[in-house]
């Protein structure tokens, strides 16, 4: 969770809605989305490839409700002092997790197979991981929002936007939070659904680049996050740059994750060639 926000209201939607992109690449949500999507490739196809976005629908509308509780609350309920401190040393905890726990999936991994993302609140959900229709599919989204951290972070945001005014600032915060997770869920469900259809060396390689980026990305940013809370000096540098530190982990994942793509597709047309022959 980002200690302080843009108190100008353009930066502050942006940097909300990169919040959002980042947030969908959380490894919590791409290991979840990735079982669900090879769970429904064989039996519906169609509902494999929209795994990331029925995922993020029923995430962000959880998101969405909290943030209008809170900013009808504002007037009444201040936050606690402690509560972002903690809320962050929370992140700083799950963030260098999950990215030890991906690298060592990685590192483990045998040559001749895809890394799987790897999670920790998917293993909460049971069955419910196996989910085969949308609305169930909605639901693991929502009851992945029904965390510290992605509370937190709702309330963070939405008691910045009573400053310019009431629920209906709270409300396009929330949805430009939506929006950003849409953004890159939906486009990881997409591309793993392409994933599952190949077994070749490039999907192999494809999947061991996002997951070493992720991790990697995951363990930065806890590491940046322990800095400031441990470094005055480091705190006051990024104080005003948190919607170009949120774009730039969204741009070194995203052009990962575009080459990751690339690399699925590179080799279509050699194979199609080498089955030929």
């Amino acid at each position: 969770m980002d200690q302080s926000l843009p108190q100008d209201w353009i930066a502050l939607c942006l940097l909300v809605f990169a919040l959002g992109m980042r947030h969908g690449f959380d490894a919590d949500h791409l290991a979840t989305i990735d079982g669900l999507t090879r769970f429904n490739a064989r039996s519906n196809p169609r509902l494999a490839r929209i795994c990331g976005v029925l995922f993020s629908l029923g995430h962000g509308t959880v998101v969405i409700g909290f943030a209008l509780i809170v900013a009808n609350l504002a007037q009444r309920w201040q936050i606690p002092t402690w509560l972002e401190a903690f809320g962050a040393w929370v992140s700083i905890a799950f963030l260098a997790t999950l990215g030890v726990m991906n690298l060592h999936a990685v590192l483990k991994c045998n040559p001749d197979q895809v890394v799987m993302p790897v999670g920790l609140k998917g293993k909460f959900l049971g069955r419910l991981t196996r989910a085969a229709s949308p609305g169930l599919i909605a639901l693991v989204g929502a009851l992945f929002a029904l965390s510290f951290d992605t509370v937190s972070q709702a309330a963070l945001f939405a008691l910045t936007a009573t400053q310019f005014g009431g629920w209906q600032h709270a409300l396009t915060l929330g949805l430009l939070f939506m929006l950003g997770m849409l953004v890159t869920d939906g486009i990881n469900g997409f591309w793993i659904s392409r994933l599952i259809l190949r077994a070749d060396q490039i999907a192999r390689v494809a999947s061991r680049v996002m997951s070493l980026v992720v991790a990697g990305v995951s363990l930065l940013v806890a590491a940046f996050g322990l800095m400031k809370l441990t470094v005055p000096a480091i705190d006051a540098w990024s104080e005003g740059k948190e919607l170009y530190f949120g774009a730039a982990v969204v741009m070194v994942v995203a052009a990962s994750f575009l080459m990751a793509l690339w690399l699925t597709r590179t080799a279509a047309p050699l194979g199609v060639a080498v089955a030929a022959d």
